[in-house]
């Protein structure tokens, strides 16, 4: 790949793309294990400029100049309150727009790059009621009253991002607090103690606006209240609201560092399983800058001759680097006491590694792009951890209630728990797998010649392969690189049973256009984060009540999380116009054995339920390409690739 053009696949894009399914996904894991998705750099170099640059520097600007304290000046504001409150605020504000994570080409979109609220403030759009036996949540479109909450909920969080904030003669523990960092007996750091008068602490009432809001949009669609990533921002800015109110400012910071563990060990646990191993090579792979070619393979068990299992650099990254890490680190960061253990030198260290940590994801460009999150929990942990010591008064002891630690953790952890016991009821987000590999996720497998009926779906974008060739790709080189998502998916462990699931249910599967359901999701709702309930049968119906495809047209492969080491997961297969006509389940152990492109045929699949309507579907696609993208001649490929170069420069 080069600066400004991608690396498109190493292979006659008309010809690859009418490859069988087994030989085109062998083609595909193959080159995304050594070269990733093959985006230009600039595109990796634009979202570091987006990071660095705009979340970064442009938000310190805004925090600091919008708090009345000088931004050239950093030693004075590096720890004052209203800073990480507003860096929070602010952060959750871009999510919930759709401009933070879920952005850009490595999320699915080519143009518009952003999805969010270009989706969210139109009625009409497609919305997901996430208890739909709550009164007046129903219906599957986003009415005037969506429209308004999502507004309400954006204002409110900008009315507290850019009001100043409240001083010590607003707010009388925010007094309290300052007297505690200037008496020289409680053996404050000078770097508190020192500026602890010019201290201050975030407007509350637009929070508490903000909270409502988000509330009561989310009862009516749970795909703003995900994007705007509740379950990272939603409990610290209850605890901006409650704590200086009702307790203490001390207790507040402190309850921080507790969620921040919370979410890291969550992390952790939920790497504990078979999939997680087979995350590391792909991400790896998608990585522009580093490691060398060479490196991403021997993740692998043995790249050069086509065994592409995790081998044992990728298991040592996983449960070393990655599970045993986010499990002691944080730990450490948040019982060291004192001189114990070597007290604040190891704490320092711990969170070093954490930043580590983050600063490894954000230079793997993770499909979703969730970036700003990882940078403001990196600078979160020095803030807290290093900011505010624990030998100084704010450990995890220091609370000035004994209840208070357990309440801070009590709702995590319930979403933690229940969520890997019963993942079909709490979203992957809320029970922190991100990372884990252990997904909700689907493919979609659609007859080239109904694919356009999406098109009649509402919406402010068209799907990916419209999007990339309105850029001056053709049909045939751009089908071939939107393919290469096909090959990160194909590396994952659920991939294996969906593929399975096709290969033995879907009889011209070679000759259908298949599509990654988080990206194809994203066309439709405008945000996916790996979140598979997004795209189940529900999404489906949605679109099918203006796609109007019949029976056979569209089908869907969708499989849930794995239930807490219960070894197997659970699959549905769901036609668009029949709805789910099939379940069962597949062994965890047979898929993470296989390898990606099945050469060995399909895993085996227990079916336990199949639909009557079943026998509706037709299966009648005969050449992938479809009517609406005729092949063009190889000169005039070349000059198409051409021309497709010229616009990158």
């Amino acid at each position: 790949m080069g600066y400004k053009v991608p690396r498109f696949p190493n292979a006659d894009p008309e010809e690859l793309i009418r490859r069988p399914l087994q030989k085109r996904l062998k083609f595909l894991s193959k080159e995304w294990g050594e070269w990733g998705f093959g985006a230009a750099r600039k595109i990796s170099v634009m979202y570091l400029a987006k990071l660095f640059g705009a979340w970064l520097i442009g938000g310190a600007l805004l925090v600091t100049l919008t708090s009345h304290l000088n931004p050239l000046d950093v030693g004075s504001w590096w720890t004052n309150p209203i800073v990480y409150q507003k860096f929070v605020v602010m952060t959750m504000l871009l999510e919930a727009i759709g401009i933070a994570g879920s952005w850009g080409p490595l999320a699915g979109k080519f143009g518009p790059l952003t999805g969010g609220i270009l989706f969210w403030s139109r009625p009409g759009t497609i919305k997901l009621s996430p208890y739909k036996w709550v009164p007046f949540t129903g219906g599957s479109r986003r009415t005037v009253v969506d429209v308004f909450l999502y507004y309400g909920f954006l204002f409110s969080l900008s009315a507290a991002l850019f009001l100043p904030g409240q001083s010590a003669a607003d707010l009388p523990a925010l007094e309290r607090f300052q007297r505690f960092l200037t008496d020289p007996a409680d053996g404050v750091p000078s770097w508190l103690s020192q500026n602890a008068e010019s201290f201050l602490l975030i407007q509350t009432t637009p929070l508490i606006f903000a909270v409502i809001f988000l509330v009561l949009v989310g009862l009516r669609d749970k795909i703003i209240f995900l994007a705007a990533r509740s379950e990272q921002y939603l409990l610290p800015v209850v605890f901006f609201i409650a704590f200086p109110n009702l307790f203490e400012v001390t207790d507040m910071i402190i309850a921080l560092k507790i969620f921040l563990v919370t979410v890291w060990v969550g992390a952790g646990f939920s790497k504990m399983n078979r999939h997680f191993s087979l995350v590391i090579p792909p991400m790896l792979a998608n990585t522009p800058f580093w490691p060398p070619r060479w490196l991403k393979k021997r993740t692998f068990k043995d790249f050069d001759n086509d065994d592409l299992r995790p081998g044992p650099l990728a298991h040592f990254f996983s449960h070393v680097f990655g599970t045993i890490v986010e499990l002691t680190a944080p730990l450490t960061m948040l019982f060291v006491v004192g001189t114990a253990f070597g007290g604040q030198t190891m704490v320092t260290l711990a969170t070093l590694l954490m930043v580590g940590f983050c600063f490894f994801i954000i230079s793997t460009f993770p499909v979703a792009v969730p970036l700003e999150w990882n940078l403001l929990f990196a600078i979160c942990a020095v803030i807290f951890f290093i900011g505010y010591p624990n030998s100084a008064g704010f450990s995890a002891f220091d609370m000035s209630e004994p209840w208070m630690p357990f309440a801070v953790i009590a709702i995590p952890l319930f979403l933690v728990i229940f969520g890997s016991i019963r993942p079909d009821k709490v979203s992957f987000l809320a029970s922190l797998r991100q990372y884990g590999g252990n997904w909700a996720t689907a493919l979609w497998a659609i007859h080239p010649d109904a694919e356009k009926k999406l098109h009649r779906v509402y919406r402010p974008t068209k799907d990916q392969i419209d999007q990339i060739q309105a850029m001056g790709l053709p049909y045939p080189l751009a089908e071939a690189f939107f393919e290469m998502v096909l090959g990160w998916r194909s590396l994952h462990s659920q991939a294996r049973g969906l593929f399975s699931l096709l290969l033995k249910e879907v009889p011209d599967i070679d000759h259908r256009r298949i599509r990654e359901a988080e990206f194809a999701c994203n066309a439709m709702i405008g945000f996916n984060f790996g979140e598979g309930h997004f795209h189940n049968e529900e999404l489906i119906a949605a679109i099918q009540e203006e796609a109007q495809f019949e029976p056979g047209e569209l089908i869907v492969a969708w499989v849930e999380s794995e239930a807490l080491w219960h070894g197997y997961q659970e699959y549905k297969l769901i036609d668009a116009a029949l709805g789910v006509v099939e379940r069962g389940r597949w062994q965890v152990k047979d898929a993470v054995e296989e390898q990606p492109w099945l050469p060995n045929g399909p895993i085996p699949l227990t079916m336990t339920w199949r639909s009557p309507d079943f026998n509706k579907l037709q299966f009648t696609a005969t050449d992938i390409v479809g009517p609406d993208a005729v092949p063009q001649p190889l000169d005039e490929l070349v000059e198409s690739e051409a021309h497709a170069e010229e616009m990158a420069r």
